[in-house]
């Protein structure tokens, strides 16, 4: 009966605990996650400085050329003949401007290949030249020939590879994207349209075209300390104030060379 009665016993609960191997592996894990975290070594690169050159061609054109037209014609007086005048310049402007950046974009892809295709003849007709630029582009860095030979083995087995290579490091070349050609001109295109009303607006909404005149000033070189002070935050400038107060500056001075040069010629 004492058998009988110790088998309804209920077995004692066991605590599973990690073995050595597993506490070791959770520990490392939590070490590498903490390292992460605390890793002040994060690069962080602006990689969009092609889209902010266009924006700041534009709308610096934008902004200048607009307003020395509407300023020259605002001393006729007719606010209206000074929006219609400069609605068609900023129109034609645009697409001249949008026409200017695709034609600068196709002709940079242009070079390219033209480039490339050279660059693929000299290495299939004069490979050892083409070993020899190798070694002189890293001789400055002290690696002689021999210590290039792994290198110069990996490039011969792959000549595409060895023409890209020459593209980037002998001619500083990289394959532009086919289609920035668009990117650009929509970009160029759109900013210099959006630059040109600044200076444009006050005409549409104050009847005396003098009184428009200062606040066309005023709105212009406010924009253009804006737009270079988000400029040089969106850069990652060491001082974006400095930035704006440049574009600011010569913004001022393009349009106010313009302005005098409207104004001296004779008018009507």
């Amino acid at each position: 009966m004492s058998g009988i009665a110790n088998s309804d016993c209920k077995p004692e609960s066991v605590e599973a605990t990690p073995t050595d191997s597993q506490q070791t592996g959770k520990e490392e894990a939590i070490i590498i996650v903490d390292d992460v975290r605390r890793d002040p070594h994060i690069e962080y690169h602006f990689t969009g400085a092609e889209i902010v050159r266009d924006i700041v061609v534009g709308l610096s054109d934008g902004l200048t050329v607009p307003f020395a037209l509407t300023a020259g014609l605002a001393s006729l007086g007719n606010s209206r003949f000074v929006v219609l005048a400069g609605m068609a310049e900023v129109v034609a402007g645009s697409i001249a401007m949008g026409l200017g950046g695709y034609l600068a974009g196709r002709s940079e892809l242009e070079h390219y290949e033209s480039e490339y295709e050279r660059e693929k003849k000299e290495v299939q007709d004069v490979p050892d030249r083409e070993e020899d630029e190798i070694c002189e582009l890293f001789e400055p860095y002290g690696l002689d020939r021999q210590s290039l030979e792994p290198l110069l083995d990996r490039l011969k087995a792959n000549p595409v590879k060895w023409v890209e290579f020459m593209m980037k490091y002998e001619l500083n070349l990289e394959r532009p994207d086919a289609s920035r050609t668009w990117i650009s001109a929509l970009t160029i295109g759109g900013s210099y349209f959006l630059g040109g009303l600044v200076p444009l607006v006050p005409y549409m909404v104050v009847a005396n075209s003098y009184t428009a005149l200062y606040i066309s000033c005023a709105s212009t070189l406010f924009v253009l300390l804006v737009f270079g002070y988000v400029k040089g935050r969106v850069m990652g400038v060491k001082s974006p104030l400095r930035s704006a107060v440049e574009m600011t500056l010569v913004g001022g001075i393009a349009s106010a060379v313009a302005f005098g040069i409207a104004t001296a010629m004779p008018h009507p």
